[in-house]
C-alpha cells in the first residue's frame, strides 16, 4: 500500500476543524408508503439530508420483486435498461448514468461496476425494513464514489417470530417464491430468507430476437442481530446469488445456443420498419441485403452470475457519543457469452471502517478511518477475432480514507448546518479531497428548506460492460488520468400539512472526467500493428444536468390519497459516449392509493416525453439505420406506462393479490425495433428509449405467520 499524502489530509481537517457548523446529522427519511391515519404524509421529515424513504409496505404495494422495480417509475429515479439483449440496468438518480450510483447494505457500500450490472436484479427484498435514496454528490460520506447518490437497502431487526411466504404467478412464464423466518432469542434474533424467480425470454416483434431477457434466479441468505455483546450492538448478514440469464435466442437451452454459430434461425422481415430479406438486411455501402449466418448463438448473451457477499456492523456507547465499526466481504464471479464471445470475470471486494461520533460543546463531531479493497481478473475470447483476451480489463484498487464531518443547530434549532470532508488516497489516482456542506432551514412547524452543496469522485473501470465491443479488441489502452469529479448543488423547498404535502426540488450536477471507452481503434500507434484496441479516456469537456421536480399528496379520504409529480430535466454535453443512453427531458406522475379494512389497492401513470435520440445516440458522426434501411427515429414518441395491483387480506394470516404492469401494453418493438445498425451492415443492440415487456399480470397469496 502506497504512504497516505498527508499535506492535503492535514489542510482537509483543518478547514473542518476551522468551522464548527460542519458536521454531520443522522440521514432523515422521505415516508412515502401509505397509512390509514387522517391528514397528509410528510413528504420530507425533519432532517438536514433529503433521503426519500421506501418502507416495506410500500414495496408490497407496488408488486416489486426485485430492488429496479422498487426503485422505478419515481421523480428523479428510474431504471435505465442499457442492452435488448442481456437487459444489463443500472439504477438512474437524477438523470446520470447508472454507474454513478451506489448501493449499500446497511450503510457499507459493497458493490462495484461489475457486480451492479446484473447484480441489481439479484438484490433480495427478504426482511428489508426499507430503502434510503439520497440524491446528490457525496450525499454518502462513506461512499464519495456516489456521484448521482445513493441507494441504502436497510435490513430489519425483528421483534418476535416470523414466517412469510409469497408464491407469484405471472405472464410470459413468470414464477417466484419469497421465504422469510425470523427466530427471536433473548439478547437478539436471527433471520433467512430464500427466493426463486424465473422469467421466459419474450420477443414482441416476432422476428426469433427477445427484446426482454429470460432468467432463473435463486437467492438465499441469513442475517444475525445481537443486542449486547461486550456493550456492543451488532448486525450482520450473508446473502448468496445464483442466476442464469440468457436473451437474444429463446428458451433455455444454453448449450445448443452457443454451439449454434452458423446459418440463420431469425426472420428479419419482422416489426416495424423490417428487412426486406428474412434472410438478413440493407446495408447502405453495399447497396444490398446482406445475410445474417452466425446461428443463434451470434445474435444471444448469456450471463452465469455466482456471489456470496457479508456485511457486518457493531455499534456501541462511548461515553456521551458513539463508536461504529464495520466490514464487508463480496466474491463476484460471471461466466458470460456474449454473441460468441467469452467473458469471464472474477471480482473481489473488502470494506472496513471504524468511526466514532461525541459531542463537543454544541458541535456534534464524527471522525473515521475506512479501507476499500477492489479487483477484477478476466479470461476471454473474441469470436470475432478467433485470440484470447485475457486480462483485458483487469485492475486492483485499494483506498484508505479519512473522514471528518460536524453537526451543529443555531438559532434556536432554526437553522441546523452540517458538513463533511474527506480524504481518499487511491493507489492509481492519487489523493481526492471530497467536501459537502448541508443546510436545514426551519422556516415554521410547516415549511423548511434544505441546501447543500459537495463533490464526489469515482475511480473508472474499463469494465466491458460500459461497451461490448471491446470484447472484439486485442487490448485496452489506458489513457485515462484523472478520477470521475462530480460537482453538485441542490435545494429542496418542502410543506407538510394536515392533508396536503408537497416537495419542490432543483439539483444541478457537473461532472468532470467523464470515462470514455473508444473500440475498434487502430492499434498501430499503441503497438498493435494490424490490430484493433480500446483506447480508454477522459471526455475533455464536462457533462451538466440540471432538473428539478415537485411531487404533491394530497389526502382526498382517510382512505384514499393522491400523489402528482413532474420532473424537468437538461442536458449539456458535447462529446459522444458521455451520456450514452436516451433520456428524457420530462417525466410526469399520477397514484392513487387506497386503503380500507382488508382491501388495499395502488393505480399509478407514468408519463415519459419525448427523447433527443439523434443528440443521444450521435446520429451526426453515426448514423443508425432499420433493417430495411430507413433511419432510425429522431426523437421517439410520448408514452404512458400504468400499472394497478389490488390486495385483499382474507384474515390475519392469509392474502391474495392481483396486479397488472403496463396495463395498456404499450412497448417500444411496437413502434420501432431496439435492433440498429450502420451504414456497412454492422448489427447493434443499444437503439433503447421505450418499455422492453408489454402487459404483465400477475397474482399470487401471501402466507404470514
Amino acid at each position: 500500500m502506497e504512504k497516505m499524502r498527508l499535506k492535503p489530509l492535514i489542510a482537509a481537517l483543518g478547514l473542518v476543524c476551522a468551522g464548527p457548523a460542519l458536521a454531520d446529522k443522522e440521514l432523515g427519511e422521505v415516508t412515502v408508503s401509505s397509512g390509514k391515519s387522517v391528514g397528509a404524509r410528510p413528504v420530507l421529515r425533519d432532517e438536514i439530508i433529503a433521503t426519500e424513504s421506501l418502507g416495506a409496505r410500500e414495496l408490497e404495494k407496488t408488486g416489486a420483486t426485485m430492488l429496479t422495480e422498487a426503485l422505478d417509475k419515481r421523480p428523479g429515479i428510474s431504471t435505465q435498461v442499457e442492452c435488448s439483449i442481456c437487459n444489463v440496468r443500472n439504477v438512474v438518480l437524477n438523470n446520470l448514468p447508472g454507474r454513478y450510483t451506489t448501493l449499500l447494505i446497511d450503510g457499507i457500500p459493497i458493490f462495484s461496476s461489475v457486480s451492479t450490472a446484473y447484480g441489481l436484479d439479484s438484490v433480495s427484498l427478504g426482511g428489508v425494513e426499507r430503502i434510503d435514496i439520497s440524491r446528490g454528490a457525496g450525499t454518502s460520506l462513506i461512499a464519495p464514489e456516489a456521484l448521482a447518490g445513493s441507494v441504502n437497502i436497510v435490513t430489519r431487526r425483528p421483534m418476535r417470530d416470523e414466517f412469510i411466504a409469497n408464491q407469484q404467478f405471472g405472464s410470459y412464464g413468470q414464477q417466484s417464491t419469497d421465504l422469510f423466518g425470523a427466530k427471536v432469542f433473548a439478547g437478539g434474533a436471527l433471520t433467512a430468507n430464500f427466493n426463486h424467480n424465473r422469467h421466459n425470454t419474450v420477443d414482441a416483434d416476432g422476428n426469433g430476437v427477445s427484446e426482454y431477457t429470460g432468467f432463473q434466479r435463486k437467492l438465499g441468505g441469513v442475517g444475525f442481530f445481537l443486542d449486547d455483546v461486550g456493550g456492543f450492538k451488532l448486525k450482520g448478514r450473508f446473502d448468496s446469488v445464483d442466476e442464469k440469464r440468457m436473451g437474444g435466442a429463446m428458451g433455455r437451452n444454453y448449450a445448443a445456443v452457443k454451439a449454434d454459430l452458423a446459418g440463420n434461425p431469425f426472420d428479419w422481415r419482422r416489426g416495424p420498419n423490417g428487412s426486406p430479406s428474412a434472410d438478413g438486411w440493407y446495408a447502405h455501402d453495399a447497396g444490398a441485403v446482406i445475410d445474417y449466418d452466425s446461428g443463434l448463438g451470434g445474435m444471444s448473451e448469456i450471463i452465469f452470475t455466482d456471489r456470496k457477499q457479508f456485511v457486518a456492523s457493531a455499534t456501541r456507547k462511548l461515553g456521551e457519543g458513539s463508536m461504529r465499526f464495520a466490514v464487508g466481504a463480496a466474491r463476484h464471479k460471471q461466466d458470460s457469452f456474449y454473441e460468441g464471445s467469452i467473458y469471464k470475470a472474477d471480482q473481489t471486494q473488502y470494506y472496513l471502517e471504524a468511526s466514532a461520533q461525541q459531542p463537543f460543546g454544541a458541535t456534534l463531531v464524527t471522525a473515521g478511518l475506512n479501507y476499500r479493497y477492489e479487483d477484477l481478473k478476466s479470461t476471454g475470447f473474441s469470436f470475432s477475432n478467433g485470440v484470447p483476451n485475457d486480462g483485458i480489463d483487469n485492475y486492483t484498487y485499494r483506498t484508505p480514507s479519512i473522514f471528518l464531518q460536524a453537526y451543529r443547530a443555531l438559532l434556536d434549532g432554526v437553522v441546523e448546518l452540517n458538513g463533511s470532508i474527506r480524504y481518499d488516497d487511491h493507489n492509481v489516482f492519487g489523493g481526492i479531497t471530497s467536501p459537502r456542506l448541508n443546510v436545514l432551514w426551519n422556516h415554521d412547524h410547516e415549511f423548511n428548506s434544505r441546501f447543500a452543496v459537495g463533490r464526489g469522485f469515482r475511480a473508472p473501470t474499463s469494465f466491458f460492460e460500459q461497451d461490448h465491443g471491446i470484447l472484439d479488441d486485442v487490448a485496452i489502452v489506458r489513457n485515462i488520468k484523472k478520477a470521475e469529479i462530480s460537482d453538485n448543488a441542490s435545494y429542496a423547498l418542502s410543506y407538510a400539512g394536515d392533508r396536503l404535502a408537497w416537495v419542490a426540488s432543483l439539483n444541478y450536477n457537473k461532472i468532470s472526467n467523464m470515462a470514455l471507452l473508444a473500440p475498434g481503434s487502430d492499434g498501430t500507434a499503441y503497438g498493435y500493428p494490424g490490430e484493433t484496441v480500446t483506447v480508454f479516456t477522459s471526455a475533455q469537456q464536462p457533462v451538466t444536468v440540471v432538473g428539478g421536480d415537485l411531487t404533491a399528496t394530497y389526502k382526498l379520504t382517510p382512505q384514499l390519497e393522491a400523489t402528482v409529480a413532474l420532473e424537468r430535466f437538461s442536458y449539456r454535453f458535447s462529446e459522444p459516449g458521455t451520456l450514452a443512453f436516451a433520456r428524457p427531458e420530462t417525466r410526469a406522475y399520477l397514484r392513487l392509493d387506497y386503503e380500507s379494512g382488508p382491501w388495499s389497492g395502488m393505480l399509478r401513470g407514468t408519463w415519459t416525453g419525448p427523447m433527443d435520440l439523434a443528440k443521444f445516440y450521435d446520429y451526426a458522426n453515426n448514423p443508425r439505420y432499420n433493417f430495411d434501411g430507413t433511419p432510425k427515429m429522431d426523437k421517439s414518441p410520448a408514452y404512458w406506462v400504468v400499472d394497478l395491483r389490488g390486495e385483499y387480506r382474507l384474515d390475519k394470516q392469509w392474502a391474495v393479490y392481483l396486479g397488472a404492469d403496463n396495463l395498456f401494453d404499450f412497448k417500444q418493438s411496437d413502434k420501432e425495433s431496439m435492433l440498429w445498425v450502420d451504414r456497412a451492415g454492422n448489427i447493434d443492440v443499444t437503439q433503447i428509449w421505450g418499455p422492453n415487456r408489454g402487459r404483465f399480470i400477475y397474482g399470487g397469496v401471501k402466507f404470514t405467520l
